[in-house]
């Protein structure tokens, strides 16, 4: 195999081509072979004939996460005996649902982080740490994995948490490449210099980053990249998937946008009247996934808001890329007068110093506002009355709104921030409505 697929380098004219030739069989595929889709094309007599271009995929109604709730099992393509591996999602929104893979959705996972990686600039001469879960039917631990030994590269599966551990490991088996989560690398960091590890001249080059932004609105760094990155040399890799794509958007060396490979996916950015959105402008990232054998989606909504880049890259690629997640759909808040996502506030939060943990809460009013609440774990040794001024500040000149502020013992915030069940840390909770 090639390092990149050439349709990847290919023109936006042959993409497309391409594209709409992968559209057309999927097409075929789920009309023959998925009973959700079959019976969604009947309602509303949808000609599949007559799907061929990308324009024509419009005319097929958007499939929501309560649409695979609700109707599971009918979205499965195969027959269960195929089914290899069993995975959900992580039911950060509501409850988990439930994905099933062949073995040659498992070959495409790892096709999928191959290029990713790859993207990062990782080869068969990096030892990779990983720091993320294989377990509790997670997808990331999975395909990286997956990824990682198609790549050639040495894999370190060293699990999430315990900075001990992570450093033991680092120092032993010194890996090039840690994967894990951002706000991670914080608390391993703050381990080493109150530990004396010279972690400034480790073995490690280079940190590829899920499940939280390191990135604001404009492409450049947050706070919290930048804390790290002022403290340790190493350069960063912002990541972006979900479960339901089961498809990886990675930065390559240039750092401006997660790749998109044509080969694996359909995208649209959609306002929220469902209307494609233009270049460079925001809107809800729908996908229709290519390749996937036993639960394909036709324009799947993500929820997650994000926009699209479409000059070529310097790396030569010049398939789109995805600019950072902002926030998703049904958790942007309205506070004093100013819209803004969870992430904002996580940034805030993540980059000050004597905060230990939090919970970030949204709640309505009496009168149906939205009501913005933070409660805060500190430190040791630290108490609120000291650093309650220095906290309001902090939230004005970053949000320029200042949330209603409560401090809580670590080991409270911990257990809501670590449900039982959950797989990944919790940081907000939506109550609104409950």
């Amino acid at each position: 195999m090639n390092r990149f697929p050439e349709i990847e380098y290919s023109s936006l004219e042959q993409i497309k081509e391409f594209q709409e030739k992968k559209l057309r069989h999927l097409i075929e595929y789920v009309n023959e072979k998925s009973p959700y889709y079959k019976e969604l094309f009947n309602r509303y007599s949808i000609n599949v004939k007559g799907i061929k271009t990308l324009e024509d995929l419009r005319n097929i109604p958007f499939t929501t996460k309560e649409d695979i709730q609700l109707h599971n099992e009918d979205f499965l393509c195969v027959d269960k005996t195929q089914v290899i591996d069993i995975l959900t999602t992580s039911g950060t929104l509501g409850k988990p649902v439930i994905f099933a893979l062949t073995e040659n959705d498992l070959q495409r996972l790892a096709t999928n982080e191959y290029l990713s990686f790859h993207c990062a600039g990782v080869d068969e001469h990096d030892i990779v740490q990983m720091m993320c879960t294989m377990d509790k039917r997670f997808m990331a631990g999975l395909a990286w994995y997956l990824g990682l030994r198609k790549l050639g590269a040495g894999i370190v599966r060293v699990g999430s948490g315990v900075p001990e551990f992570q450093w033991d490991t680092i120092l032993r088996i010194k890996p090039t490449v840690l994967a894990c989560v951002p706000s991670f690398i914080k608390k391993i960091i703050d381990f080493a210099e109150a530990n004396n590890i010279d972690y400034k001249n480790c073995s490690v080059k280079k940190i590829v980053c899920l499940g939280e932004s390191i990135k604001n609105a404009d492409g450049s760094y947050n706070m919290l990249a930048r804390e790290i990155l002022n403290k340790w040399d190493v350069k960063l890799y912002s990541t972006y998937a979900s479960t339901e794509m089961a498809t990886s958007f990675t930065e390559c060396d240039y750092h401006c946008g997660g790749h998109h490979h044509p080969e694996l996916l359909i995208c649209e950015i959609v306002d929220n009247n469902g209307n494609p959105v233009r270049p460079g402008e925001y809107g809800e990232l729908v996908i229709t996934t290519l390749g996937n054998e036993a639960m394909p989606l036709l324009r799947f909504k993500t929820g997650d808001i994000t926009t699209m880049y479409t000059e070529p890259c310097k790396c030569g690629r010049n398939s789109f890329r995805l600019g950072p997640i902002v926030g998703r759909l049904n958790q942007m808040i309205k506070y004093k007068g100013t819209a803004l996502y969870p992430p904002a506030v996580f940034d805030v939060l993540d980059n000050t110093d004597y905060v230990e943990n939090y919970l970030v809460r949204l709640k309505s009013s009496e009168n149906g506002l939205d009501l913005l609440l933070v409660d805060i774990g500190l430190k040791e040794g630290v108490q609120g009355n000291d650093v309650i001024k220095d906290l309001r500040d902090r939230f004005r000149s970053h949000i320029r709104v200042t949330p209603e502020i409560n401090f809580l013992p670590v080991d409270e915030i911990h257990k809501l921030n670590y449900p039982q069940m959950s797989r990944k840390i919790v940081k907000f909770v939506d109550e609104r409505g409950l």
